[in-house]
Order: structure tokens, then C-alpha cells, then sequence
């Protein structure tokens, strides 16, 4: 697997990884329209990406950063056949360098189904295996997500 670092996604990534958004996160987070999806990534500022390819060209995952209020926050996505493989771990381990934080919201229950019908597994522990403090006093509770806010500070 190549982690490659990206500034921009051309059409084709951000075509695969809305479908990697649209296959792994649950289902009350789907995207309906590639158009729809390319509106929230205009949304945020200073971006930057980190795909993993596998040998046949094909994405099997995506972390991407951006600043919101002054802070540098994150979300990974990785095609489930592949977890528990050190790939996480590994574009986190990219990710860190040359940074003083990382902020996130992570889905802390496994109550959500996936399009698929699958239930949504919530990554919070390997957050925390990974570093990360969960601060439980941040939550963000909408229709679509219920999230506990992560950090991680060098």
C-alpha cells in the first residue's frame, strides 16, 4: 500500500473517496450526490489529504485535515476489509508530523448502520490506542451525528 500526500483530490479521488464516505460511515451521513459532497469539502479551509492506495490504483482510504476556528481537525475513513492492519495507524503517524494537534469528532456508540445494513463499529478506542484524549465534556449532538470530540497534542 502508498499513502500519498495530496493538497487538491482530482475528480476521480473525490469520486472514490465519496464512495468510501458513502460505503464505511453511517448511513445518516450519506452523501446523495458527488455534487452534494464536493460542496461540503469546499466548505472547509486549508485542506490537505492522505490517500492509501493498493497496488491495483485503488483507494482503501482517506484522511483529510482542514482548520475550523482555529484549530486543525481530522477524519479518517478506511475500507473496513482492511482494518486491523496498522494502516490507521500508520496515516496517523503521517499525519502527526510537523503538527502540534489534531482535533476530531468521533461516533463513540456502534448503534448506526452503514448503507450496507452493517453496523457502524465506532473507532474511539483506537483513537485512544493511538494517543488521543477523549474530552467528554465536548459533544456534538445533531439529527445526523452524535459525537465525542477527540484531541491529540504533541
Amino acid at each position: 500500500m502508498d499513502f500519498i500526500k495530496r493538497s487538491i483530490l482530482s475528480k476521480s479521488e473525490k469520486l472514490k473517496v465519496f464512495e468510501l464516505w458513502n460505503n464505511e460511515y453511517p448511513e445518516k451521513l450519506f452523501y446523495k450526490s458527488i455534487e452534494e459532497f464536493d460542496n461540503y469539502l469546499e466548505s472547509l479551509n486549508d485542506q490537505s489529504h492522505i490517500l492509501l492506495i493498493d497496488p491495483s490504483k485503488k483507494i482503501n482510504g482517506w484522511y483529510f485535515e482542514f482548520r475550523r476556528e482555529n484549530e486543525k481537525w481530522f477524519a479518517i475513513i478506511l475500507d473496513s476489509s482492511i482494518h486491523g492492519n496498522g494502516f490507521g495507524t500508520k496515516i496517523l503517524e503521517l499525519a502527526k508530523q510537523n503538527k502540534n494537534e489534531l482535533n476530531g469528532w468521533v461516533i463513540d456508540h456502534s448503534n448506526e448502520k452503514r448503507s450496507n445494513g452493517r453496523l457502524y463499529i465506532s473507532p474511539l478506542n483506537f483513537y485512544l490506542k493511538n494517543g488521543f484524549k477523549k474530552l467528554s465534556r465536548n459533544r456534538l449532538e445533531l439529527d445526523k451525528i452524535s459525537a465525542v470530540k477527540i484531541k491529540w497534542e504533541k
